[in-house]
Order: structure tokens, then sequence, then C-alpha cells
């Protein structure tokens, strides 16, 4: 095996090795959903590691998010294949699990401790102050990357789709499958016309 194999080899291992540790101290971390996930993925795996660009991590995102499943899980899945493939995905499926698994048993076992504590009701209580404000950072950072771009679409969108989960209670599934139509087509047609114009 040549010096050149053993070093591909061992990028590829140090590789595998950041993505399970990455994904196992983000999950570990993550409290109040799977939202409160994707500014720590775009911090670490965008910003830090640079394996992953801002653009992407919305992509990823919203695939994650109308894929059947729990959005952390999905994200990671993602992330991982992107990073190095079906191996990275499994990594990253593993490091995401485990530290719910492990802390979801440990606490099955104080369960009638844990639910009389008034100290964890008044965490708890604590922590969903601290998860809406988390989410409220994430609506606005993916919401202040949509306006960067200055396409009237997307914004259009963007507001439809609120006005329309929040005053008329359209079913999320059909919102998604709406919107998705919608850029598809708006991709086809901007295509179809740089085709026309020689690009």
């Amino acid at each position: 095996m040549s010096i050149a194999t053993l070093h591909i080899d061992r990028v590829k291992n140090n590789r595998y090795l950041t993505l399970f540790t990455s994904t196992f101290r983000l999950s570990a971390c993550t409290f109040g959903g799977g939202f409160v996930i994707v500014p720590l993925l775009k911090k670490k795996f965008a910003d830090e590691l640079g394996w992953i660009d801002e653009n992407e991590i919305m992509d990823l995102t919203a695939i994650a998010q109308s894929s059947p499943g729990a959005i952390a899980v999905n994200a990671s899945i993602l992330i991982g294949y992107h990073v190095g493939g079906v191996a990275g995905a499994l990594i990253s499926v593993i490091g995401t699990v485990l530290p719910p698994l492990i802390i979801i048993s440990v606490i099955s076992l104080f369960y009638q401790a844990f639910r009389d504590s008034l100290i964890v009701s008044r965490v708890m209580t604590g922590m969903l102050a601290g998860v809406a404000a988390v989410i409220t950072d994430v609506v606005l950072r993916m919401a202040g990357n949509i306006l960067k771009e200055k396409k009237p679409l997307p914004v259009i969108m963007l507001i439809a789709s609120f006005i329309a989960v929040r005053f008329f209670s359209i079913n999320v599934i059909t919102l998604i499958l709406i919107c998705g139509s919608i850029g598809a087509a708006d991709t086809y047609f901007t295509m179809n016309a740089a085709r026309e114009r020689g690009f």
C-alpha cells in the first residue's frame, strides 16, 4: 500500500471521526426540537469546518423538513452523505441518535421522580423560552438569506406561506408540494430562458 493511499485513508478516517463527534455533541446539546439543531449544524459544518456552504445548509434543511421523520435525523443523514457518502450518512445517524437514546433510557429509570419534581418542571419552563429564541433566530436567518437574493418570487412565497399557515391553517404538506412545484417551474423556465439566450 502506497503512502498516498495511507494518507487518503487517514484523512477519510479523521473526517468520519469528526463527523461522528460533531453530530454526537450537537445532538447531546440540542433541546427543543429539530429546528434548534439547524443553526448549530450551520455553525459547525459551514462556518467552522467549511465542508458545506450556507446555501447548501438551507437546501438540506428544506429537504429534511419535507421528508418523513425527525428533522434533526434527516438533516444529519443528508449532511453525512454530502460529506462522506453512505458511510458518512450512517456515522452521522449513529452520532445523532445515540445521545437522545442514552438520555431517554436514563430518564425512564427515574421517570416518577422527574415527573413530580418542581425543579425539573421549572427547568423545562425556562428551556421553552430559550428554545423559542433559538427557533426565532433560525427563522430570521433563513428569511434574511432569502431576502439577500433580491428575487421577488421566494419573498412572495415566504409571505404567502406564513399567511396560509397562520390565518388559514393550510396543511404544511400541501404548502410544501405547492412551493416545490412553483420552484421547479421557475427553475425550468429560467433554464429555458438562459438556453435561448445562448448561456
